[in-house]
């Protein structure tokens, strides 16, 4: 393939570029702008400037827009836009590499990368810093003091383009993983793609300067079909490797391999490709045209019938992706069967001055939709909106985006050729300056606010504080503040849960020794995190009655034979085989008992169940005669905020919890097969947790739920009289007080 590009390097290496307007490709879309700089025009279907793409562009960001506020679905519209950013920005690369490589060309403007970098930096940071700026002052109105801190975090994850990896992280991090959405949640995909201009701009310049010095004694390293062969052909390479890794970790971990770069690079990279190699095909009028209404309907039902968060970026990413390639190769000439075909009718319907519009001002909007949902939802205390509320964010939304677009983005990107005068555009930079320095501040004040917050609740007086006591034992409540504070919880976990808990993609066992670490007699504390949570009063207890306690945990994973599990929308599928070590482990280990959860929440639906996985778990610990303490499985809320949210942002407990009914099955589930496991003790301490129907945020004095299902240390501890005496009834170690 040959690239007709502008030669004149001074002029156009550091110039706005785009490769429909300034290159032509074997018969490319051609433009009098390079015809004029020194292009050789082909006799070819002249379709101009692309706008369709511009139009597409502005498509994919309001499906993507559309699907967030109705629907909560993936649209697939991020990964047309990363498919059209690489078809533009890899070809203009290309260009450069092209251009500067005769030797009348100087070094500094074939290896110095930061024109380009600059001009990226122009074009990206001034509206996303004041998106930023504006979610810090949202949040310090309208978030609970309990969201400042990983807020913070994300803010400058953001604002350092690497949210996605942060998210990433924190999805294989059971302590990180949380219900609660984040205004910043979006922003992973601008990270991802800050990322790939960034690599391939430093890449290419230093393959260009590779290239430029190798031509001086291999002159044929400085032809377009030599240099063009190698930049193809490196990122051809590059994309498969990307692709097969994307479905590979598709089948490994897919949380994380949704948010990483490397398994979504074949998006752009092929775009880039096509951009270098447009195949050469001459179609009918009426195939083209059916293709490409095809291709558009593809890219707008996608987000129906494709689970992206499940899905992309392994090979169903291929439908959005594929279909915008073709509706590239359909809008060039390179399709086009006689030089009148011109743009076919969806191309046409792209290039409508409207939706070209829209994709004007696409990355405003893509910025600006999202928190402005997520901060409506809070204000509203809702999880989510009514048609004429989603119109009104989307309405409101297009509004502040095309100001955005005109008012920042386009005087600083512009500079003296925006319309805009030098006064201006100081004033905007002073401004974007002030609003960034009071984001980045707010995010550091959250962060050290957050490491102050910490409180020992471990002797908590029970006559002030008795917890669960107030509604098992009718214990008095007296009138003092409740503890801990929901900020103080935002990060607590049980004793055992960094070295000895297994997180998430972690096939390993674990075991960790607590409790009274000399003593002979054991209990093992067995399963997923909702054993986990009883840690701390199992081990006050074993210390207490000399006992050791011994800990098998990984997230997400109670022992059960389901070969998959679903916990909080996530699909598990390592628990089987980590069971089946597990219980490998215990029957060498023979602890005197073993302490692990009797049931778990219906997933889509009220109540609780006792699993069939769960009973034949019931069944080999009889057969092996092992004596089993199991608990009903604590409440888990579903409101539109986390419990220690709710109460951080001051409404009544009272409604900052979950109704029983709505948690919990009118009769324990376990209680029918109770009777079949007589080496079995099981306990049920709901009543812990819910009175009159209600399970509030706060009950004795102590906050509950650390977060939508995991009880804090304190109110576990709450439970230690009952767990004493329960114990010793089960175990006849110690004969319970009366």
């Amino acid at each position: 393939m040959d690239v007709h590009c502008s030669d004149r390097t001074t002029r156009h290496a550091d110039a706005e570029w785009n490769p429909a307007r300034d290159c032509t490709y074997h018969p490319a879309v051609t433009n009098a702008r390079s015809s004029a700089s020194g292009a050789s025009p082909q006799k070819t279907a002249d379709v101009g400037y692309r706008l369709d793409l511009d139009g597409l562009r502005g498509i994919a960001i309001f499906l993507v827009a559309v699907f967030h506020v109705w629907f909560g679905r993936v649209s697939g519209g991020v990964d047309v836009f990363l498919t059209l950013s690489g078809y533009f920005f890899v070809a203009s690369l290309l260009k450069h590499v092209i251009v500067t490589n005769p030797s009348d060309v100087g070094w500094s403007v074939a290896i110095n990368p930061w024109p380009r970098l600059s001009r990226m930096l122009r074009r990206l940071v001034p509206a996303l810093f004041l998106v930023l700026a504006a979610i810090a002052a949202l949040t310090w109105w309208l978030m609970p003091s309990t969201r400042w801190g990983p807020l913070g975090r994300e803010l400058i994850a953001s604002a350092l383009y690497y949210q996605n990896y942060h998210l990433a992280f924190a999805s294989q991090d059971y302590g990180a993983a949380d219900s609660a959405i984040s205004p910043m949640q979006h922003l992973w995909s601008m990270a991802m793609q800050g990322q790939f201009f960034f690599i391939t701009i430093i890449t290419a310049f230093a393959l260009g300067g590779l290239l430029k010095l190798g031509a001086r004694w291999w002159p044929a390293l400085g032809r377009r079909t030599v240099i063009t062969g190698i930049v193809g052909g490196s990122l051809a390479l590059v994309a498969a490797v990307s692709f097969a890794w994307a479905n590979y970790r598709h089948g490994v971990h897919q949380t994380f391999n949704y948010y990483d770069t490397i398994a979504r690079l074949w998006e752009p990279i092929t775009g880039g490709l096509l951009a270098i190699w447009m195949p050469r095909l001459a179609l009918p009028n009426w195939l083209r045209s059916l293709l490409s209404i095809g291709a558009v309907a593809l890219i707008a039902s996608s987000g129906f019938w494709i689970e992206g968060v499940q899905e992309y970026p392994a090979a169903m990413a291929l439908v959005p992706a594929g279909s915008t390639l073709l509706l590239i190769w359909l809008g060039s000439a390179a399709s086009a069967a006689t030089p009148e075909s011109g743009l076919s009718p969806a191309g046409k319907l792209l290039a409508h001055r409207h939706i070209v519009w829209l994709g004007s001002i696409a990355y405003a909007l893509y910025l600006w939709h999202w928190p402005l949902l997520i901060f409506y939802m809070t204000w509203r205390f809702e999880d989510s909106v009514s048609f004429v509320e989603g119109t009104g964010i989307l309405l409101v939304s297009l509004a502040i985006a095309w100001f955005t677009s005109t008012y920042v983005e386009t005087p600083l990107r512009a500079g003296r050729g925006g319309g805009f005068s030098t006064r201006y555009r100081r004033l905007m930079a002073v401004f974007l300056v002030v609003v960034s320095v009071f984001a980045f501040a707010s995010a550091g004040y959250w962060q050290y606010r957050e490491s102050k917050q910490y409180i020992d609740t471990s002797n908590l007086d029970p006559r002030l504080y008795p917890g669960a006591r107030a509604f098992l034992d009718d214990a008095p409540v007296p009138a003092v503040d409740p503890v801990p504070s929901p900020e103080a919880v935002v990060d607590e976990w049980p004793i055992n849960h960094g070295p000895h808990f297994s997180n998430f993609g972690d096939p390993r066992v674990k075991v960790g020794v607590y409790g009274d670490r000399r003593a002979k007699r054991t209990v093992a504390v067995v399963g997923g995190s909702h054993s986990e949570h009883w840690m701390n009063a199992i081990d006050a207890l074993g210390k207490r009655r000399g006992f050791r306690v011994t800990t098998y945990m990984k997230a997400g994973c109670a022992l059960s034979t389901e070969a998959s599990v679903e916990i909080d929308g996530r699909l598990l599928t390592e628990c089987n085989e980590w069971t089946e070590a597990v219980m490998d482990r215990l029957a060498v280990d023979e602890p005197d008992v073993v302490f692990t959860t009797a049931t778990r929440p219906v997933s889509d639906g009220r109540g609780d169940t006792t699993p069939r996985g769960y009973l034949d778990i019931f069944d080999e610990f009889r057969a092996r005669g092992q004596k089993v303490i199991a608990i009903r499985d604590t409440p888990w809320t579903h409101g539109p905020m986390l419990p220690r949210d709710c109460v951080a942002a001051g409404k009544n407990p009272e409604v900052c919890g979950v109704s029983r009914d709505r948690a919990l099955s009118p009769v324990n589930p376990v209680d029918a097969f109770a009777d079949q496991f007589p080496n079995m003790t099981f306990l049920d301490y709901s009543d812990g947790f819910c009175r009159d129907g209600y399970c509030p945020a706060v009950v004795g004095n102590i906050l509950v739920w650390h977060d939508g299902h995991h009880i804090t240390n304190a109110f576990a501890l709450s439970f230690l009289p009952h767990l004493d005496a329960d114990f010793g009834r089960a175990t006849g170690w110690w004969k319970p007080a009366p």
